[in-house]
């Protein structure tokens, strides 16, 4: 397994984990399913050709994954209600955002 798979699997999993055990103790196992429940911003994919490039960088390519799409995620930061969907969209959006670069 290379260093990028496990930094992108590792970003994507066990970060998240990490944030719902440590900043929602109480409510950890939720609010982990949320942040994990996020990902699904990358259906947008299923409007790219191909669906999945290796080599190709998200960000700004997928509608989910534009600037618009961006702010709109740090928007939702502000209300409490949708801050833990924020967090899980923008923590996708960095994770992507690295591989770009890796």
């Amino acid at each position: 397994m290379s260093l990028k798979l496990i930094i992108h699997y590792g970003l994507h999993y066990i970060v998240p984990l990490g944030i719902a055990l440590y900043f929602y103790k109480k409510k950890w196992g939720t609010v982990y399913l949320i942040l994990i429940a996020t990902m699904l911003i990358d259906l947008d994919h299923l409007f790219a050709t191909p669906i999945y490039d290796a080599n190709r960088c998200s960000i700004n390519f997928h509608p989910l994954h534009s600037n618009i799409a961006i702010v709109m995620y740090v928007l939702m930061f502000i209300p409490k209600k949708t801050r833990v969907i924020a967090i899980g969209l923008l923590l996708h959006i960095v994770t992507d955002a690295i591989d770009c670069y890796l």
